[in-house]
């Protein structure tokens, strides 16, 4: 499974990078009259919605299973990295509904990108599609700043005249510059300046390097091997892109505790950590956050898949931990040691989540979640015992928060 935060930085350095050409370098007017938007770009963002959700449409179809069978959003609403309220409703509506989701994603991704080629009104109906398509997953899920990155190119699809109701009508509005340009431009016998020249032949040339750069993305789209959210070329200018081309069937969840105690002993007292936004008590209501980010949340949601040992960074977040070091309980809700000494020992457990049933006991309890303990995920630490990892680690050992006095 990828982390996604690849694509998110491929796509947001892609996105910037075509809105540089949007506007004139030396002109800050609103409407400038002489350096209109280039085709070019415009055709260029409509080529990176298409690349985006055709790309992740094919990762799907050559993935998992649950994507041809029509079952994957039975699972999705639970195990997707950082549900949130709406999620919980959702994963509980009936299969049907859930074998028409995924039919509906199908179409989206992989008919819908080729009407953003086509004519006029077949170009905006698939523009606002793949905007409508984004502001649902905005709703039911915390997918970061995301969804709303893919709906800017989208907006390539629209324009002057099907965005004119967005604007006034009064004298010296952006509506009323516009007709002035449009009027001048029409009414003008004046040859175009050398600006303009110089202009077209800038605009061929990024058309001939985004063409070039094209060639191994689709290359890579047409491929039986495709891979996902990937660059091929240093600075990530044109990439290839996908989403969830395999989803968990399963939810866990990696909580980490902390004890004055004897680690061993049955009588030590394990107090829980508590994260931002991430499944730990059953009782917490899932958190709304996009377009925000909680990146350790998100990364201790890839951690549940694996081992301590292929993340080794969670052992240095548990060494933060027993020292109560600010920066790393900035980080996270709920510091159980927070005003105390830090713990002795700081371990983590390996917990699967469900969600409850609505109306069940559970939920009428004020219970979201139900867990059952899976095992242990990492043994108790502590900063004794961490020393060799933290040399080989080339981590700076910190100090030790010392209890606040009242």
């Amino acid at each position: 499974m990828e982390t996604g935060e690849r694509r998110w930085e491929s796509q947001l350095l892609e996105t910037g990078f075509l809105a540089i050409f949007l506007c004139p370098i030396w002109n800050v007017a609103s409407v400038p009259k002489h350096t209109p938007t280039s085709w070019i770009v415009l055709m260029s963002y409509r080529w990176l919605i298409f690349r985006i959700m055709i790309g992740a449409g094919m990762i799907k179809i050559r993935g998992d299973q649950c994507w041809r069978d029509l079952t994957c959003m039975n699972y999705h609403y639970e195990t997707q990295p950082v549900p949130n309220p709406i999620s919980y409703f959702m994963h509980q509506s009936p299969e049907v509904f859930h074998k028409f989701e995924t039919l509906t994603n199908h179409f989206v991704e992989l008919v819908v990108p080729f009407l953003l080629f086509l004519p006029r009104r077949l170009c905006m109906v698939g523009g606002a599609i793949q905007i409508l398509f984004q502001v649902v997953l905005i709703i039911s899920g915390n997918l970061s700043f995301l969804n709303w990155l893919t709906i800017v190119p989208s907006l390539a699809c629209f324009d002057d005249a099907s965005c004119s109701w967005l604007f006034s009508n009064s004298r010296n509005g952006v509506k009323w510059k516009v007709r002035e340009v449009e009027n001048e431009i029409k009414h003008s016998k004046q040859p175009p300046r050398l600006g303009c020249y110089m202009r077209r032949v800038f605009n061929l040339s990024l058309a001939g390097l985004i063409a070039y750069l094209s060639i191994p993305v689709v290359q890579n789209l047409l491929s039986q091997r495709q891979a996902m959210n990937t660059s091929f070329d240093p600075l990530r200018l044109v990439n290839t892109y996908g989403a969830f081309g395999s989803v968990t069937k399963e939810r866990t969840e990696v909580i980490f505790e902390g004890t004055y105690g004897d680690p061993h002993g049955s009588t030590a007292k394990w107090e829980e950590y508590e994260f931002k936004c991430k499944p730990g008590n059953v009782t917490r209501a899932p958190c709304l956050i996009s377009p925000y980010h909680y990146r350790l949340d998100w990364l201790m949601w890839f951690a549940a898949f694996q081992n301590y040992q292929r993340n080794p960074w969670l052992i240095h977040l548990g060494v933060k931990l027993l020292a109560n070091d600010e920066d790393a309980t900035s980080l996270i809700q709920n510091n159980p040691f927070e005003g105390k000494s830090p713990p002795r020992f700081i371990r983590a457990e390996h917990y699967r989540y469900r969600y409850t049933k609505i109306n069940s006991k559970e939920a009428k309890a004020g219970k979201w979640w139900k867990r059952t303990k899976v095992g242990s995920y990492l043994p108790p630490i502590s900063l004794d015992s961490v020393k060799d990892f933290m040399k080989q680690m080339d981590y700076t050992m910190p100090r030790i928060r010392k209890m606040r006095k009242h």
